[in-house]
């Protein structure tokens, strides 16, 4: 048997798919301060600002389902090289602007194209399923759970760690020069990630023009890779979407990332109107939220495949029910950081745990189903929002503690599902 010539190795793979989430994911850390200071001038509604504030998200979520399926087709660096190639046209036109018409040339008529660009940064995040794709197909099953809990985590900092700078660089820059800022950190990463981003070696075979089933008893008798995948994109997405077990890690993603974007947004106002802390407070605060949630992800990987997916995400969800009981009724502000905290920890584990199950439940679609679980996953974050608001619509402070309800049910619910996935696992 021929033995191809391949270049980069499991560990390269890693690095390289983790350099592009995280900068992916960086980019967009600015807009919401944008989006604030567009409002001051042209004093849009709350619904036009809304949709502002939610246009990169929205993509980033959405266009996670179709990238992550074309990783099945063709590996991850084409996908992930054309997200971040949008993210900068985005973040670029983004500088034009605000460099140009900012503040007083800034008119309405400029309104369609501001949220056009920020659909175009969003496009950063929805590197995630695209890395979780190409590196699931570098590393066996044994150790999925380790390699995706060090790629999520590292990868997830970039909000937490940018919302920390961004006050200091909006004072030393300015807000058009942070976006310079932002936009050549971005080149420089999306040149790093070029450099160093491999695809795993089936995917080389097949660029090479190898046959499908010669490139993959290649790749699999004389480099170990354990998972292929099944079909083009629609078939990817069509065949995990027949999975229950799919929607079943969909609904437990929804709970955990999903949940984690929606604390992200809703702590500041938490800690500021319940406890009436100062703003940078509230934003420290978040930002060791966001952290240590990140940081927990790596651990929980490992934890994943000590335990196992299943048990793993039984007790997170179990320590992010208690977490969110101790919020709910406290009146303390030392007993509530100590529930955020335990959020952060439950909400980190249970998003490795997840992810750790996707190549495990569906080995023969894991780039559609990473885009499934990932993409409507990360609705959570525009969905639980409003609905915890729900609870201070009469002014009532206590609302902001109480809107917590939501995460002790869909924190029940999730370890439901939990036990579920373990029992028809040992049944098969």
């Amino acid at each position: 048997m021929t033995r191809h010539t391949t270049q980069g190795t499991p560990n390269s793979g890693l690095i390289g798919a983790t350099v592009g989430f995280f900068i992916g994911f960086a980019a967009v850390s600015l807009f919401g301060v944008t989006a604030g200071k567009i409002k001051a001038v042209l004093d849009i509604s709350p619904v036009l600002l809304g949709l502002l504030i939610s246009a990169p998200a929205l993509s980033g979520s959405l266009l996670r389902i179709p990238f992550a399926a074309w990783v099945d087709t063709t590996g991850g660096r084409k996908p992930m090289m054309v997200l971040l190639g949008l993210s900068i046209l985005g973040m670029a036109g983004l500088w034009y602007i605000l460099r140009t018409y900012y503040p007083d040339h800034l008119t309405m008529n400029l309104y369609p194209l501001l949220l056009l660009l920020g659909v175009l940064c969003g496009c950063g995040i929805a590197t995630f399923s695209v890395g979780i794709g190409q590196v699931s197909y570098w590393f066996p099953h044994s150790k999925q759970g380790t390699v995706l809990g060090i790629y999520a985590g590292v990868g997830n900092l970039a909000p937490g760690i940018f919302a920390l700078l961004l006050p200091f660089a909006l004072k030393m820059f300015g807000l058009a020069g942070s976006y310079l800022a932002w936009l050549a950190f971005l080149v420089i990463g999306t040149g790093i990630y070029w450099v160093i981003g491999r695809n795993a070696w089936y995917f080389q075979f097949l660029q090479k023009g190898v046959p499908a089933d010669e490139a993959q008893k290649v790749a699999k008798e004389q480099y170990g890779q354990e998972i292929f995948p099944s079909g083009n994109i629609m078939d990817s997405l069509r065949i995990s979407a027949k999975i229950w077990k799919t929607w079943v890690l969909v609904a437990l993603y929804f709970t955990s990332f999903g949940g984690f974007i929606a604390l992200t947004a809703w702590f500041p106002t938490y800690w500021k109107l319940f406890f009436n802390t100062t703003i940078v407070m509230a934003g420290t605060l978040t930002a060791v939220y966001s952290i240590s949630a990140s940081v927990v992800r790596v651990i929980g990987g490992k934890l994943s495949d000590v335990w196992g997916g299943e048990k793993t995400a039984i007790a997170s969800f179990s320590l992010t029910f208690v977490a969110s009981v101790i919020i709910f009724f406290s009146h303390s502000f030392i007993v509530s950081l100590l529930g955020s905290i335990l959020l952060a920890i439950g909400m980190g584990t249970a998003n490795a745990a997840v992810f750790k199950l996707v190549p495990q439940e569906v080995p023969d679609a894991v780039g559609g189903a990473a885009g499934w679980v990932g993409g409507l996953g990360a609705f959570g974050g525009f969905v639980i929002p409003p609905v915890m608001g729900a609870f201070v619509a009469d002014g009532n402070q206590a609302g902001y503690a109480h809107g917590f309800v939501v995460f002790i049910v869909l924190s029940l619910v999730s370890t439901f599902l939990g036990v579920v996935l373990g029992k028809t696992h040992h049944q098969e």
